[in-house]
């Protein structure tokens, strides 16, 4: 018999992102998968953060620094986490110009 699958609560890595819905997640906008966004693309994006120079797709500057994110497969697009929910919002993506 078949081991029964864990809930998804229960699939955590140690950042607390849910592994299996990870899996299953991609941008609204280009329909990629998504990946954890990296420590050196977090602090790049910091960065920007600090200096008032970090926008998102709408426009609007990303006043809070960002502590998880996801990232499309190009890197182009990187979705905020807040408080362990992704904000997956055409327009609260951060368009990253140079794809890291």
């Amino acid at each position: 018999m078949a081991k029964p699958l864990a809930p998804f609560s229960d699939v955590r890595d140690n950042s607390g992102m849910n592994e299996r819905l990870l899996d299953i997640t991609c941008c609204p906008v280009t329909h990629q998968p998504l990946r954890k966004a990296d420590r050196p693309l977090l602090e790049s994006l910091n960065a920007q953060v600090a200096d008032g120079s970090l926008k998102n797709a709408a426009g609007e500057p990303q006043r809070t620094p960002l502590t998880q994110a996801l990232v499309t497969r190009d890197g182009q697009r990187v979705y905020p986490v807040r408080d362990g929910l992704v904000v997956l919002m055409a327009d609260a993506a951060i368009v990253v110009e140079d794809g890291r």
